[in-house]
């Protein structure tokens, strides 16, 4: 070989790990989430998985001292790689209706998906350090130098997979790139004759080639999967189930996230429309923030139901602005302001003064930002309001039970804040029941009315609430906000 090729090949393949760990949670976000455990199930598979190969490359090394059973081991991570993209649709598809407790789900899948590829990779660095020794004197530092190169080439893995794969391709585009270069990988680590690595590229360019096909023929019947720096996103027509009428839906982290009726503007999903209830408790008000905009069902919604009103707009994510233009039917309006930001940061730095705060950023239970549940979070909402001002937080929760942890944490939390905080189900009565709540923060110690001459806001006023609230768990904030334990009692 070349001087410096297993130097390159360690980098290559150091960078290779991080970038398939990175994409790995992209994969199994649509099946089951991204939460703190899902993300705990994948790091500690790839760790595991890495040390296995350390170990296992080390013995093979001694065993079989050749640059072709290095190349082996990479050609081999490179068409598992490969395969990943192939089988993850049908084998997470499948896996979430077998087993529904995403922390074994994700467990299994990351076994499944990631483990193989890893142990192969993490068997690099020790057998180029075999092959290096044997012409060196120099171990230690020869050592050293392998594994620094490997380290240095995650972090480039990390940043490049972070910053600039991830937003710019798809997940499946990126684990084709993967495999693609780790069979040329391969094929540097060997030197020699390279007709299984062409084969093997010419197999992968033309897997990748037919998915891009297949994804422009589904774009053509109303399917769209885009990558975000946030959620990989599926955009598809569908059915409601309700009306019976044609929807279009947006999903992300195996949730429908928001979907709109194709040829009406009404609200699609009963939860929004208690966002109305704003006109009730903070009659004629002006000026209203909304965190979370996802497609803007309801911000569109609100600027045709409240035309002397404007309306701020945070949205995390600004690729989500863009499809809900692309797909949505979003369309520029003087009163509307959008902002892309993490509605927590927006919080803290804002000064501006609002009549309503919508929360609609908990729209999963696979992934809450946690950020914005504390009482920090809505100490700075009670200070971002006016005199006469509410904040309506939609929580998807039980009341009673196990199942009904988080919710009754996030009043206790709002009510260490604000004077009055009211509760309103959306479904059903029932207490032990996950739905969608609308948890209502008034600023005002003045107690409201619950009777309204509009006949709507009069259903959405009688479903509060009148069971007394059993505030066993601990108030939420920046320092304890085990949300994600609550989330695991709701899946």
């Amino acid at each position: 070989m070349k001087k410096y090729n297993l130097e390159l090949v360690v980098f290559l393949c150091g960078a290779a790990v991080m970038t398939i760990e990175l994409v790995g949670s992209r994969v199994l976000a649509p099946y089951v989430g991204a939460s703190i455990f899902v993300w705990t199930s994948l790091i500690g598979v790839i760790l595991g998985s890495l040390s296995v190969g350390y170990w296992y490359g080390g013995k093979l090394s001694d065993r079989y001292p050749s640059y072709r059973w290095l190349a082996l081991i990479i050609f081999s991570a490179g068409v598992y790689v490969a395969l990943i993209a192939l089988i993850k649709f049908w084998l997470l598809f499948y896996l979430i209706k077998w087993i529904t407790d995403i922390r074994i789900s994700s467990i299994i899948a990351a076994l499944v998906l990631f483990s193989p590829p890893s142990v192969l990779l993490g068997m690099v660095s020790p057998y180029a350090a075999k092959l290096k020794l044997r012409a060196l004197a120099q171990s230690g530092s020869t050592v050293g130098n392998l594994y620094a190169l490997s380290t240095i080439g995650s972090i480039a893995g990390t940043f490049l997979a972070g910053f600039w794969l991830i937003p710019s391709f798809g997940i499946t585009a990126i684990m084709y790139g993967v495999a693609l270069a780790l069979v040329i990988v391969s094929a540097i680590a060997y030197g020699h004759n390279w007709r299984s690595q062409t084969l093997a590229a010419i197999i992968i360019v033309t897997a990748f080639a037919g998915h891009n096909g297949y994804s422009q023929w589904l774009a053509r019947r109303g399917w769209a999967e885009i990558d975000t720096r946030y959620a990989h996103a599926l955009i598809f027509n569908d059915i409601d189930k309700e009306t019976g009428k044609p929807v279009r839906r947006l999903n992300f982290e195996g949730n429908s996230q928001a979907a709109m009726f194709l040829h009406s503007d009404e609200l699609v999903y009963e939860y929004t429309k208690y966002y109305d209830l704003a006109a009730h408790f903070t009659p004629g008000f002006t000026k209203a923030l909304m965190i979370g905009g996802g497609a803007y069902s309801y911000p569109k919604h609100y600027l045709s139901a409240f035309p002397q009103a404007q309306l701020d707009v945070v949205e995390i994510d600004p690729k989500l602005t863009e499809l809900a233009r692309q797909y949505f039917r979003l369309r520029d309006d003087p009163r509307l302001r959008i902002f892309h930001a993490d509605g927590r940061i927006f919080l803290n730095r804002s000064q501006e003064r609002y009549d309503v705060i919508f929360n609609d950023a908990y729209r999963s239970t696979n992934a809450i930002p946690y950020q914005l549940t504390t009482q920090e979070a809505a100490r700075k909402m009670y200070e971002r309001l006016t005199s006469g001002g509410v904040a309506l937080i939609n929580i998807i929760s039980a009341v009673e039970g196990t199942r009904g942890q988080f919710l009754r944490a996030e009043y206790k939390t709002f009510k260490s804040i604000f004077p009055q905080v009211y509760l309103f189900y959306v479904s059903s009565p029932e207490g032990e029941q996950a739905q969608n709540l609308m948890l209502v923060a008034l600023k005002s110690e003045s107690p409201p009315s619950f009777i309204s001459s509009n006949l709507n806001f009069n259903g959405y006023l009688s479903n509060r609430w009148l069971k007394e609230l059993k505030l066993d768990e601990p108030i939420l904030t920046d320092e304890y906000a085990p949300v994600d334990k609550y989330i695991m009692n709701l899946l």
